[in-house]
């Protein structure tokens, strides 16, 4: 009770920061994605984990305590989810192209965290795509990007198009 009503206050005059994210909110469903690709391979390594919550922080632009909020929510989606289509699905709906070629992005920053991206994240990044209706192409191109520019490289905000086309 008294949360919501601080909730509330803090609505009103502007002050608190948004709380909570609704199931079909496109940022958990990406963020949902990447928790999926760091558990790819069966084992999160700390370099997966930082990866991850700094993609939360930089990407969706959120505070420290809203990306780790978000990250709670993937994590809890992720394990009650039956498949990836649930996810894919709210990003098709929401995303154009570029947002989508930006998810698959993404998972590749994820998978190449460790300094690898074994076979289990590679069919997830694949099978992610295709139902997200990106091409072998692009996701093979951004995957070379992934490679060669590691994670510190990629750019910081990808829901923005640079007009390179991928």
């Amino acid at each position: 009770m008294l949360d919501r009503l601080k909730s509330f206050f803090d609505d009103l005059t502007g002050s608190g920061q948004r709380r909570g994210f609704a199931p079909d909110d496109y940022r958990v469903a990406a963020a949902a994605l990447l928790v999926h690709m760091a558990n790819a391979d069966g084992h999160v390594a700390p370099e997966e984990q930082r990866r991850l919550q700094k993609i939360l922080e930089e990407r969706f632009e959120l505070a420290s305590g809203d990306a780790r909020e978000l990250l709670r929510r993937a994590e809890e989606s992720e394990r009650e989810a039956i498949d990836l289509y649930q996810f894919t699905s709210v990003l098709k709906r929401t995303l154009d192209e570029p947002g989508r070629l930006a998810v698959v992005e993404l998972l590749w920053d994820v998978a190449f965290a460790d300094g690898k991206a074994d076979e289990l994240e590679e069919n997830t990044v694949w099978r992610v795509a295709e139902l997200l209706g990106v091409s072998s192409r692009d996701r093979m191109i951004l995957k070379r990007k992934a490679e060669k520019e590691g994670p510190e490289q990629m750019p910081a905000n990808p829901w923005e198009n640079d007009g390179s086309g991928v």
